[in-house]
């Protein structure tokens, strides 16, 4: 039997499927109906498709061809008067005046009464031969070419005194006829330096290296003055250096205006540890 061609589409299979098995089963009837249910299922569906589709089309042939009226579509008609009668009487045409050509014109001053005295009589070219114009008439030197000095003379003394007498600090960047400059120049001044500092104790205990930036005046006689720490190192080197500093040789000062004057200087004083 297995060998023999079975229609899967009959019922002739399940007879093979349920063989030596309970056919009282529920699964055997529900098998051997499953064909005729589903053609029953498949003409129901297609029966609720078919009047779901043609619904609208029986329901307008049940209610007939009923016209309704559509308000959008309703014509007012509006009886217009027509325009007035237009009065052919030619009018005459408008005049149009030319414009007034200009006028020449001159500015008129409102004359102003004054009490003042009568003017004399105006300048001549002939008067300005001889003299220059000016505010009021003054008569001038017959002789030409001399110069007359009034007043009291001897200025120059004083402003001499005055250059003298200079004690304002000039800034080293400020531009002198002379700069300052340490005897030998500033090899010689750092050299001296170098000699005379005597490396604070505390200082060489903690290893301290660094720069001390001093500022101070250099007099007109040369002499060192003013001395100030400007930024500090410590331990000792700010005092090392105003003393060092203190007990400098004189420097060559300033000059301005053929004169010496005072003027400030700032200079960095290295410490170093000698390896």
């Amino acid at each position: 039997m297995l060998g023999s061609k079975i229609d899967l589409f009959g019922n002739e299979w399940l007879d093979v499927v349920f063989d030596q098995k309970n056919k009282t089963y529920g699964a055997y009837a529900l098998r051997r109906q499953s064909g005729s249910d589903t053609t029953k299922a498949l003409l129901i569906a297609g029966t609720l498709f078919i009047l779901f589709f043609l619904s609208p089309k029986i329901i307008s042939l049940i209610k007939g061809n009923e016209v309704i009226d559509d308000p959008g579509n309703t014509t007012t008609v509006v009886a217009v008067a027509p325009p007035p009668a237009i009065d052919k009487k030619i009018l005459p045409p408008v005049k149009i005046e030319p414009p007034k050509s200009k006028v020449s014109t001159v500015k008129f001053t409102v004359p102003i009464v004054v009490d003042n005295p009568a003017i004399e009589d105006p300048v001549m070219l002939k008067d300005l031969v001889n003299a220059d114009p000016g505010q009021k008439k003054i008569a001038g030197d017959e002789e030409d070419g001399q110069i007359v000095i009034t007043g009291q003379t001897g200025e120059g003394l004083k402003q001499a005194k005055i250059i003298e007498d200079d004690n304002n600090v000039y800034g080293v960047f400020t531009p002198l006829e002379v700069q300052p400059v340490f005897p030998g120049g500033m090899d010689k001044f750092y050299n001296y330096l170098s000699k005379s500092i005597r490396y604070p104790a505390m200082a060489q205990e903690i290893g301290l290296q660094g720069k001390v930036f001093v500022s101070f005046i250099i007099e007109k006689n040369g002499a060192l003055s003013d001395i100030k720490v400007e930024k500090k190192l410590g331990s000792g080197t700010d005092e090392e250096a105003i003393r060092v500093l203190t007990a400098s040789p004189k420097w060559i000062p300033g000059i301005q205006n053929g004169k010496p004057v005072r003027v400030r200087y700032n200079i960095p004083i290295s410490f170093s540890l000698g390896q």
